[in-house]
């Protein structure tokens, strides 16, 4: 699938996950102090969309059971969940973000210029 454009740089701001849908996969994208991430919406303990979750520092509360995950590199950081989420690729491109689906990694952000 390589890299796909996700959404508007301008529309991803901080302390609030972005919900996103490319094909049949649905992502969260985050700006944390400057730097953007995207995961799965997810969360892998029962089904519920992290983007609804609290973003505290770099780490996403899922909104149905506190399960929490480290949103740069996807582990679990507590609650009531064993499995990590995915993370993917990114990359800025003047205004617009882009995931590469196929890439899952851990770890991989953008730097956003000027932050």
């Amino acid at each position: 699938m390589a890299w796909q454009r996700a959404a508007l740089l301008a529309d991803i701001h901080t302390d609030t996950p972005l919900p996103v849908a490319i094909g049949d996969e649905s992502l969260a994208l985050y700006n944390i102090g400057g730097t953007i991430y995207a995961t799965s919406n997810v969360c892998t303990h029962e089904h519920a969309w992290l983007s609804d979750g609290y973003l505290d520092g770099d780490c996403i509360e899922c909104p149905l059971h506190a399960a929490l995950f480290h949103v740069p590199t996807g582990e679990v950081r507590g609650g009531p969940v064993t499995e990590g989420i995915k993370t993917y690729p990114i990359r800025v491109e003047g205004a617009e973000v882009f995931v590469d689906l196929d890439g899952e990694t851990s770890g991989s952000a953008a730097q956003v210029c000027g932050s």
